[in-house]
């Protein structure tokens, strides 16, 4: 897996994208150009979903390997190698799930993270706070968990949390910050040969979409939000949305327009429990 790195960041030096392999730029406190500090890496071989693409998303529980579906988002942490693995041979791409923007206190790293870095609670969930997107600590937290990917075979990874800006965090941040922040984690992804996908983060859609092949939504179609991950559709890049609504499970005429809605947008929507525990599945696919 180190050789993989390797020749891809030799690839990135030798076509002038990367001047050095490191982990990309951080995030700046300067003004607010509307654009990440960095380019996007876009030389490399990592996986590229089309636009077509099937998806399982679960993040607790045993995880269910019986779906027919292109790729699983499953747990960084808690899923181990073999299951991995196992998904891949069965043919299926692994995705990588962790939170980015968030400290959770169950986490085999959470000592690592200093209190400095450490902001309000995420209401709802219960352990979680806000981290300071700003902190070279946490940049260097997170460049450890997509080395643990790439160590783990995953093909990609979703970081999660990639919006405090628009959150009550604790910290003063800036929509320029948010911008590097997720800019830093698609390009320190792509220098490791890992597909990323920008999870949210619906404001910023327009200027990060080249940086990340894919994106993961909760809840476009409810809150009427799906044009605006528009640009990543119309770059033949897939759209995994999630809804959660009591209504898309109970009632079929719902269950249809929602379905007959995400096929005319070309969105892999799929309706789950909040939990993503596989509890139950409804897919518009």
């Amino acid at each position: 897996m180190k050789r993989h790195l390797l020749y891809t960041c030799i690839a990135l030096v030798a076509s002038g994208v990367a001047a050095a392999c490191g982990d990309g730029g951080g995030t700046s406190n300067g003004p607010d150009t509307g654009v990440p500090n960095d380019p996007p890496v876009t030389v490399g071989n990592w996986y590229r979903p089309a636009v077509s693409a099937t998806w399982q998303w679960q993040l607790s529980g045993t995880v269910n390997t019986a779906y027919n579906v292109s790729l699983y988002d499953i747990d960084l942490f808690d899923s181990p190698t073999n299951l991995i693995a196992s998904l891949q041979q069965a043919g299926h791409r692994v995705i990588c799930y962790f939170s980015a923007g968030s400290y959770e206190n169950w986490r085999p790293d959470a000592a690592q993270y200093p209190a400095a870095a450490l902001g309000k609670k995420l209401g709802g969930w219960a352990g979680e706070r806000w981290v300071d997107i700003r902190s070279t600590d946490v940049h260097n937290i997170l460049s450890a968990r997509l080395d643990l990917a790439v160590q783990k075979g995953c093909d990609g990874v979703e970081p999660d949390n990639v919006d405090g800006y628009t959150n009550n965090s604790g910290f003063s941040l800036s929509a320029q910050n948010q911008l590097d922040f997720n800019a830093f984690l698609a390009n320190a992804a792509h220098y490791r040969g890992l597909s990323v996908g920008l999870k949210n983060d619906l404001d910023q859609v327009v200027a990060l979409v080249d940086y990340f092949d894919f994106s993961v939504n909760e809840q476009c179609h409810q809150y009427n939000e799906c044009d605006l991950l528009t640009p990543f559709t119309s770059n033949s890049k897939p759209v995994f949305n999630a809804e959660y609504a009591s209504a898309y499970v109970t009632n079929a005429s719902a269950r249809q327009a929602l379905c007959t809605d995400a096929q005319a947008r070309n969105v892999r929507t799929l309706i789950l429990p909040l939990d993503l525990d596989d509890s139950f599945r409804l897919t518009c696919d």
